[in-house]
């Protein structure tokens, strides 16, 4: 995304810089209530947003409260990122039609990604705009490129949203990937307290075209001012941290006795994964039918958490919940930085907040940092 000078404004209601997406021909996808939680789905009106609700995170615990208030953006992250629009939890590939004297080969995969209308993604959490930004290297990191993916990626527009209040669960601060975006977006906007509207930046020629729409005044040096406060209060009050040098000691210290520990706690279930805006393993399934005549190739989200995800010929690789959880923690924490040249991992909490059993990924760092016992 090519980002032009920095613009700032002052808007009174989101609203209308909802409005002006629609007018413009955005498809305009948003965090919403359903189901006792915030999800991402298109948005039916601007009453669709989460006003006047924050939620409770803690370890394998979310709920969703109402503050009896009228802040817009006071939630935070549920369950769901980003990555299930720009990267189909279930996706079909190809299909294979057998001809007279041989096949025809329909590249589905491709065509869905050309009829991806122009969206908007507004309400879009730095950390989660990190997580984009860690995806965008996995799908097209030059030996590996997803046309798909790169093709939802490049239609869609960022509207973040600058977080005003962190979950208990949130250690953005730590990775420096929040509670402030600092770039990858189109617009941003923060939210000033006791009702006095929001800081809008300008990210891009894209974003700036929208806001050239909005009747705006110049945001003066006081509100900017304010809204930096509004983003290091929020980072003053997140009490969970990844550990300094923590890529360095994982891959040090395969064999450390916590492994174990976490490992009889572990479940296996992949909801941490499923949950991460930034894990992309999946699977492939090749279907036909009955006939034989016609077949398809499916693409689904699969988990390091799966014991039949490392299984070749004579059985699994992995088959303990020991060596499971050492690699997607070890993976993401330390090795993505070889393979990517960034962490895996973005701060949003959401692993520790939808563990079944309460695993937080901040603590189990901070237990295997901590020296072996020498063996006697």
């Amino acid at each position: 995304m090519t980002h032009a000078a920095p613009e700032t404004f002052h808007l009174d209601d989101p609203r209308s810089l909802l409005a002006a997406l629609l007018n413009a021909g955005y498809r305009v996808i948003g965090p919403q209530p359903r189901d006792g939680a915030i999800v991402y789905a298109p948005l039916p009106t601007p009453e669709a947003l989460p006003r006047g609700l924050a939620e409770r995170q803690a370890p394998g615990h979310y709920r969703l409260d109402e503050t009896g208030g009228s802040r817009w953006f006071d939630t935070t992250v549920g369950p769901q990122s980003w990555k299930g629009w720009l990267f189909p939890a279930r996706q079909k590939l190809f299909e294979a039609d057998r001809t007279g004297d041989g096949f025809t080969i329909t590249d589905v995969a491709s065509q869905a990604a050309h009829d991806w209308p122009k969206t908007a993604f507004f309400g879009v959490r730095p950390c989660e705009i990190a997580a984009m930004e860690v995806q965008d290297r996995v799908f097209d990191n030059g030996s590996f490129a997803d046309p798909g993916y790169g093709a939802r990626r490049d239609a869609t527009l960022i509207v973040a949203v600058n977080c005003a209040r962190a979950a208990d669960t949130c250690f953005c601060a730590s990775l420096d990937t929040g509670p402030r975006a600092q770039s990858g977006f189109d617009l941003a906007l923060t939210e000033f307290e006791d009702g006095r509207g929001f800081l809008l930046e300008v990210g891009s020629a894209r974003g700036a075209g929208i806001a050239a729409t909005l009747d705006l005044a110049p945001a003066s040096d006081s509100q900017i001012a304010a809204a930096r406060a509004v983003s290091a209060a929020t980072a003053a009050t997140q009490t969970r941290k990844m550990p300094e040098g923590i890529a360095a000691t994982l891959k040090a210290n395969p064999d450390h006795p916590h492994w174990d520990d976490v490992a009889n706690r572990c479940l296996g279930c992949a909801n941490c994964t499923l949950a991460c805006p930034t894990c992309f393993c999946t699977d492939v399934e090749d279907v036909t039918d009955l006939t034989g005549d016609h077949a398809e190739r499916w693409r689904s989200w699969d988990s390091c958490f799966s014991i039949d995800f490392t299984h070749v010929h004579g059985g699994a690789v992995r088959r303990s919940a020991k060596a499971r959880y050492r690699q997607w923690m070890t993976h993401k924490l330390s090795a993505w930085l070889d393979q990517f040249g960034t962490s895996g991992c973005t701060g949003c909490g959401r692993c520790i907040t939808w563990c079944p059993v309460g695993i937080d990924i901040t603590a189990e760092a901070a237990a295997l940092s901590v020296p072996q016992e020498p063996t006697p």
